[in-house]
C-alpha cells in the first residue's frame, strides 16, 4: 500500500458541525449501556488501526486507569496541529470537536478506513466528562484538553520528542452512561480481533486497578486467528489454507480449516468490521467453495453414484476468516453489518477456487478427506429434513400440533408473551400452578436434553425434548429459522440452583447458540434466577439471591428460621411466583453476545469431545464459583 506524500491540516475536510451527540448519542453509538461505553474505545483504536493500515504505525497500547479514564496509545504520524485553512484553528481541534472531520474521505491520506469515517473521535470527546489529547510530531509534543465536547485549553507544547504518535485520554460521561466500569475481558477480545486481522500489528491492554494485561501481535494474521478458533478441536488437516490477493487498492484474505465437528464457523470481515449479515465477500467464498469441491469429487469418483454436495454439507466442521479491505466499503442491512461492494464475490470467487483446486491436487488425502466429510453431512441432513418436516407439520397445525406437556399461554400477541423452560415435572407443576396464564407459557424438561456440541441435526432432532421446543418456540431451526415466527419474546430458562441444574443451563444454551443464534441477538433468552434461601420469623418471610444478602437479613433478624432451597420443586406455587415469576419482583439475567468468537470458544471446551481443556478451564475459574452445591 504507497504512502501519502503528504499529511496536513489542508486534507482535513469538514462535513457538518458537532450537534447534539450529547442529546441523542445513541444515533451514534448504539446505546449508552455497557455496549455503548465500550464502543467508545474501539472508535478511538481504530483510528489507531487506520494509521497501521496506511503503514504508519506499528503498535497500539490501550490503559484503564483507576479514576474510570481510559488511554489510546499509538506510534503513528500524529494528529496535524497546524492551522485549517478554512476554520483558521488547529487541525487538531477541529477532529476533536466538529462531526465528520477527518482526514479519510479523498483518499490520499487514508486509502483504507475502518472508523466511521471522521465521526468517531468528535463523538468520542463529546460523551467524555473530559478528553485530553497529546501528539508527537515535528519533534514536539502537543496537548489540548477538552471538557463535555468543548475545548478547555489552547494547543500547547508540552515537550520534545523524537518520536511521532497521538495518545487520547478520555473520561465517559457518567451523566450520560448507565455505567462507567469498563470489563477488561470485553475490551481485550476486540483488540485480540484486530491485531488478528492486521498481520504484525502489536496491539497491548493494561489495567491499572487490577494488573492485567495482554499483549496480542500475530505475525501469521489470519491464518493465527483459525488456528486460534480451533484450539480446542481436532483438525482434519494442519496447517490451515491461505489465499490472499490484492487488485485496484484492495486486498483480500481467506483462510480456512476443517475440523471433525458438526458446526461451521465462518467469520467475515470488511475493513476490519465484522460483517456479521454476511455479504458479496461471503457469497464469493461460500460459491467457490461449493464449485470447487463439487469438481473435484466428480472428477476423481469420490463417490459411486452422482452426488451433488450442498453449502451447509460443504460448511460442515469449517472454520474459516474471510476479510477484505477496500476503499470505499458499501454496507447494506439495518445493522450496516453487510458489504455490498459486487466487484468483491468476484475476486473472492476467483482466488479461492484456483487456490483451493490447486491445493487438492496437491493433497489428495486431504481432499478425500474433506469430501467423504461432506457426504456423511449431506446423508445426515436429509434424515435431518424429514425430521424438521416433521416439526413443520405439527407448528402448522397450530395449537393442536404444539407439544402435549406444553402449558401455553391465552394472548397471541408474541411481543407480550414469554415461555418458561423448567427443571423437572415437579418444578414444572408448581410453575404452571403459579403462572399468569394470560401471557406466560410452561415447558417442563424431563432430565437433560442432548449434548448438540457433539451430534449431527439428525440425531438431534430425534431428541423429544429438543423437538418439544422447537415445535413450541414456532421459530423452526438451524437454515430454516425464521424469527419472525417466534411464539415468544421471552424464552426463560429456569433450573435448580445446583451442578444438574447448571448442567441443563449449560446444554439448552449450547442448543439455542448453535442452532437458535438469531434467538440471543434479538434478546429473547433470559436466565431466570430464584432464590437460594428463605429467611422466616413468625410471619415475617423473607428470601435471599446470594448468599451477601443472606448475611444481611440474618444480622437484621434474630435467630430466623433459613431454607436452603436445592430446588425449583421445593417452592410452592406462591412462592415461585413471587420470586421468581412475578414480573414486578423477579430478577432475570438476559443473554447476550457480545463476543461471538469467545462464545464460540467456551462452548467448545464446556462441551467438546477433549477433556484437557475443559479441566484447566475448570481448575482457573473454580476460584469464582459461588453457592456450589454437589
Amino acid at each position: 500500500m504507497s504512502k501519502a506524500t503528504g499529511y496536513d491540516a489542508s486534507q482535513i475536510q469538514v462535513l457538518e458541525g458537532l450537534e447534539a451527540v450529547r442529546r441523542r448519542p445513541s444515533m451514534y453509538i448504539g446505546s449508552t449501556d455497557t455496549l455503548g461505553l465500550h464502543h467508545l474505545v474501539y472508535e478511538v483504536v481504530d483510528n489507531s488501526v487506520d494509521e497501521a493500515l496506511g503503514g504508519y504505525a506499528k503498535a497500539i497500547n490501550v490503559i484503564l486507569h483507576p479514576d474510570g479514564s481510559v488511554s489510546v496509545a499509538d506510534d503513528g504520524r500524529g494528529i496535524p496541529i497546524d492551522n485549517h485553512p478554512q476554520f483558521g484553528r488547529p487541525a487538531l481541534e477541529i477532529v476533536m470537536t466538529v462531526l465528520h472531520a477527518g482526514g479519510k474521505f479523498d483518499h490520499e491520506s487514508y486509502s483504507v478506513s475502518g472508523g466511521l469515517h471522521g465521526v468517531g473521535v468528535s463523538v468520542v470527546n463529546a460523551l467524555s466528562e473530559w478528553m485530553e489529547v497529546e501528539v508527537r510530531r515535528n519533534g514536539r509534543v502537543y496537548w489540548q484538553r477538552y471538557e463535555h465536547g468543548n475545548v478547555a485549553s489552547e494547543v500547547v507544547v508540552k515537550g520534545h520528542s523524537e518520536h511521532t504518535g497521538t495518545t487520547v485520554t478520555f473520561k465517559p460521561d457518567g451523566t450520560i452512561f448507565e455505567e462507567t466500569e469498563y470489563n477488561f475481558d470485553t475490551l481485550s477480545s476486540r483488540l485480540r480481533e484486530l491485531a488478528f486481522l492486521n498481520r504484525g500489528l502489536r496491539i497491548t491492554i493494561k489495567d491499572e486497578k487490577t494488573d492485567k494485561e495482554n499483549d496480542f501481535c500475530y505475525e501469521g494474521g489470519i491464518i493465527s486467528f483459525v488456528e486460534y478458533l480451533n484450539t480446542n478441536k481436532e483438525t482434519l488437516h494442519k496447517p490451515p489454507l491461505f489465499f490472499s490477493r490484492s487488485k485496484n487498492g484492495t486486498q483480500v484474505e481467506v483462510a480456512l480449516q476443517y475440523n471433525n465437528s458438526y458446526n461451521e464457523h465462518i467469520f467475515s470481515y470488511a475493513n476490519n468490521i465484522n460483517t456479521r449479515e454476511g455479504g458479496t465477500h461471503l457469497m464469493g467464498f461460500r460459491a467457490a467453495l461449493t464449485k470447487t469441491v463439487n469438481e473435484y469429487a466428480r472428477a476423481n469418483k469420490v463417490f459411486k453414484n452422482e452426488v451433488k454436495l450442498g453449502g451447509e454439507d460443504l460448511r460442515e466442521g469449517l472454520v474459516a476468516v474471510v476479510s477484505v479491505k477496500l476503499p470505499d466499503p458499501q454496507f447494506e442491512g439495518q445493522t450496516k453489518t453487510r458489504l455490498g461492494n459486487s466487484a468483491i464475490r468476484g475476486l473472492i470467487e476467483s482466488m479461492v477456487s484456483e487456490g483451493l483446486a490447486e491445493y487438492f491436487e496437491e493433497n489428495p488425502i486431504v481432499a478425500t478427506t474433506i469430501v467423504e466429510k461432506a457426504g456423511e453431512a449431506l446423508r445426515a441432513r436429509e434424515a435431518a429434513r424429514k425430521a424438521k418436516e416433521l416439526t413443520r407439520r405439527k407448528n402448522a397445525l397450530g395449537s393442536g400440533g404444539l407439544p402435549g406437556k406444553l402449558a401455553d399461554c391465552s394472548n397471541n400477541d408474541p411481543t407480550k408473551c414469554e415461555i418458561y423452560i423448567v427443571e423437572g415435572e415437579s418444578a414444572g407443576g408448581s410453575a404452571k400452578q403459579g403462572r399468569n396464564r394470560h401471557f406466560q407459557a410452561i415447558l417442563p424438561l424431563r432430565g437433560k436434553i442432548l449434548n448438540v456440541e457433539r451430534a449431527r441435526l439428525d440425531k438431534i432432532l430425534k431428541n423429544s425434548e429438543i423437538r418439544n421446543m422447537i415445535v413450541a418456540f414456532g421459530t423452526g431451526i438451524g437454515d430454516d429459522f425464521d424469527i419472525t415466527k417466534a411464539r415468544y419474546h421471552k424464552v426463560v430458562i429456569m433450573t435448580d440452583a445446583d451442578v444438574d441444574g447448571s448442567h441443563i443451563r449449560t446444554l439448552l444454551l449450547t442448543f439455542i447458540y448453535r442452532y437458535m443464534k438469531p434467538l440471543i441477538e434479538a434478546g429473547y433468552v433470559f436466565i431466570a434466577q430464584p432464590p437460594l434461601y428463605q429467611v422466616k420469623k413468625g410471619k415475617q418471610v423473607s428470601y435471599a439471591y446470594t448468599d451477601e444478602q443472606l448475611s444481611q437479613l440474618v444480622e437484621n433478624i434474630a435467630k430466623p428460621a433459613i431454607q436452603r432451597y436445592k430446588g425449583l420443586g421445593e417452592m410452592n406455587p406462591e412462592q415461585l411466583w413471587d420470586t421468581t415469576m412475578d414480573p414486578e419482583k423477579r430478577t432475570m439475567l438476559k443473554v447476550t453476545l457480545e463476543d461471538a468468537v469467545e462464545a464460540d470458544r467456551i462452548f467448545t471446551i464446556l462441551m467438546g469431545d477433549r477433556v484437557e481443556p475443559r479441566r484447566e478451564f475448570i481448575e482457573t475459574h473454580a476460584k469464582y464459583v459461588k453457592n456450589l452445591d454437589v
